[in-house]
């Protein structure tokens, strides 16, 4: 039992370092944003579902809803902070047309959050707050960590990885695959689940990287018009973890 915990404690330290890289892997392309005065053709999706999640991820790490998972927390509120940043350098920067439509999906974002915290603060207690506080923070781990999946459809459409960094796809991997092993460490399953597919969908980003690695910034020709998500990461900028990603994940 004792080193179940020191490896829980573990994991949950390497999923916050490996966490808090993939919620800073995003800081290159909003450089680049802010230098062009652009958003181009990326889109600032991905960062407002990661926000949710790191939110959601937050308050469900917290002591009075879930014991012992205070790394979860801590991570997540780190990468809550740094998802804002992103979302509002995309506001700043993003045509009116874009700009609308990121304010209205934020709106949602925060009355989500909001409506869970309510909910689990005033109707809920003891296991049920937990349940409902983890069921709601695994489900939008999963969207977090599968925003990339639009993505990966265009490295294949396109055959070039322009637009899906290594080292994001990279952390994405060790960051779902650590708060993964911490959930089942912990046996809790609003951890272990969507980091799971956080990490299965971060192996898929490595290959797909692998395979056509040598195709970046060569996108096929007349079909460079599609729009592209950015990525977190996770991470899904935790997942993340997915309550944990982080896109960290927890």
């Amino acid at each position: 039992m004792a080193i179940i915990k020191i490896l829980h404690t573990l994991f949950g330290i390497f999923g916050n370092i490996t966490g808090l890289f993939l919620f800073l892997a995003p800081m290159i392309t909003f450089k680049r944003v802010i230098m062009n005065k652009s958003t181009e053709q990326f889109s600032g999706i991905p960062y407002v579902m990661t926000l949710l999640n790191c939110l959601l991820s937050t308050w469900y790490g917290l002591p009075f809803v879930s014991p012992n998972n205070m790394l979860v927390s801590i991570i997540n509120g780190t990468g809550a902070g740094l998802e804002a940043f992103y979302v509002l350098v995309f506001l700043i920067f993003a045509p009116k047309k874009e700009k609308a439509k990121i304010s209205g999906i934020l709106f949602v974002v925060l009355s989500i959050f909001s409506t869970v915290a309510l909910v689990s603060m005033l109707a809920l207690h003891g296991n049920k707050r937990k349940v409902f506080s983890g069921f709601a923070a695994a489900i939008f781990s999963i969207i977090m960590y599968g925003s990339p999946l639009s993505i990966m459809r265009l490295v294949i459409k396109t055959k070039s990885v322009e637009y899906m960094p290594f080292f994001l796809s990279l952390f994405v991997f060790l960051c779902g695959t650590s708060w993964f092993v911490y959930g089942l460490l912990g046996k809790d399953p609003y951890i272990a689940v969507p980091n799971g597919v956080g990490s299965l969908l971060g192996t898929a980003q490595l290959i797909l990287y692998a395979i056509y690695k040598e195709n970046k910034g060569q996108s096929k020709k007349g079909e460079e018009d599609g729009r592209v998500e950015m990525e977190l990461e996770k991470p899904y900028e935790k997942k993340i973890p997915n309550t944990q990603n982080g896109d960290a994940k927890a």
